[in-house]
């Protein structure tokens, strides 16, 4: 049977989108590949396709022997301009990280990327066109789908917020990027919503920003309360007790939180971004600045009827991008690959056999001296 290992170092960092990526990824890789392929997970041993998930040095290094064994794939969920508004560092040292991102990549023999924005800006990187694939991310039902009224009551009361208010959740890595600060602005605009922000600091003190939200942390309005790091397996609770999912963000690739909150049929407010026209078309609400969002989540607490047709757009999305669908990507994906890779092995074998039986000399005897 082929064998296709998963490398990843995605744990090493808690409450990020890459880590619910990898974990969704494997486990639908699993299921669509039964009877066809092992799935193995930072295996030592050979294998036909190795697929990295994070780029981690060591990793690097390992391509050089892997690549002897089977094809490389790399997953691409970020690059250096999505990076850039994440972490806080010296400038040389983001310029280094950066050249060493791009390096990783050029040594794939294959690219997946979750947004086909990231295909231009790939091979505008030098990487060939060819080489990359798009297949979204994607949430398992069994994870996250909708509660009943007593069951969001409950996670309503354990996080002491009252039963009859109107819940603006926005869950994501605090930084800057994410748009914390028109999110604490929003609520300043809307006493009479609650606004919760489930997520931490996940690369601690050089997230960006970290001193700036603190000090601002430090001074929250009554109606805004941070939850910090929530482990994965809660998140389902803290989407179905809110009413509205909003994440202002200035930068995304493709939110796992959104694909979450629409497996849940919650109304999905997001900034205007180019990004996600191409992922997430009509199934969300989009507003390009603080009184657009005010007015739109005025509109969902107040008018029942585009509540219920937003989430109604939210639920569809999640169809969409339906583990099916994905599923079957994925499959292709694999199939094709294995196929390469095994003509890429007899074309190798064949030319090594014609090197072999090449005329080099014109008598034997001078093939010794």
């Amino acid at each position: 049977m082929k064998r296709i290992n998963m490398l990843s170092k995605s744990d090493m960092v808690k409450g990020q989108g890459v880590l619910s990526a990898h974990d969704e990824q494997v486990e639908l890789a699993r299921e669509v590949m039964e009877n066809r392929a092992e799935i193995l997970e930072n295996a030592k041993g050979s294998s036909d396709i190795t697929h990295y998930h994070s780029i981690n040095p060591e990793y690097y290094l390992s391509t050089f022997r892997r690549r002897k064994q089977g094809a490389l794939v790399g997953y691409v969920h970020f690059l250096p301009e999505t990076v850039e508004n994440s972490i806080s560092l010296p400038r040389f040292a983001k310029n280094i990280f950066y050249k060493y991102m791009i390096s990783f990549y050029k040594r794939m023999d294959y690219l997946v990327t979750v947004n086909p924005v990231f295909i231009d800006k790939l091979e505008a990187y030098g990487i060939p066109r060819e080489k990359i694939t798009y297949i979204p991310n994607v949430v398992s039902e069994k994870n996250f789908y909708p509660l009943g009224k007593e069951e969001k009551r409950k996670t309503r009361e354990r996080y002491g917020i009252r039963p009859e208010a109107f819940i603006v959740l926005c869950a994501g890595q605090l930084q800057k990027r994410k748009g914390v600060f028109d999110f604490l602005d929003v609520a300043e605009k809307m006493p009479q919503c609650e606004f919760v922000w489930a997520g931490g600091f996940s690369f601690g003190k050089i997230s960006e920003g970290y001193e700036e939200i603190k000090a601002r942390m430090g001074h929250l309005p009554s109606n805004v309360r941070f939850l910090g790091l929530v482990d994965r397996k809660e998140m389902n609770q803290i989407y179905n007790m809110a009413d509205v999912m909003f994440l202002p963000s200035y930068e995304e690739l493709f939110p796992m939180t959104i694909l979450e909150a629409m497996n849940c049929s919650l109304p999905i407010l997001v900034r205007n971004l180019d990004i996600y026209q191409p992922i997430l078309f009509d199934y969300v609400l989009k507003g390009k600045d603080q009184k657009e969002f005010a007015k739109i989540l005025e509109n969902l607490k107040e008018d029942p009827v585009f509540y219920q047709k937003s989430a109604g757009l939210a639920f569809t999305g999640h169809e969409f991008y339906s583990r099916k669908h994905v599923g079957d990507m994925w499959k292709s994906f694999y199939e094709r690959v294995f196929q390469e890779e095994q003509e890429r092995k007899r074309t190798e074998k064949t030319e090594t056999a014609a090197d072999r039986s090449m005329v080099l000399w014109k008598s034997k005897k001078q093939q010794y001296i």
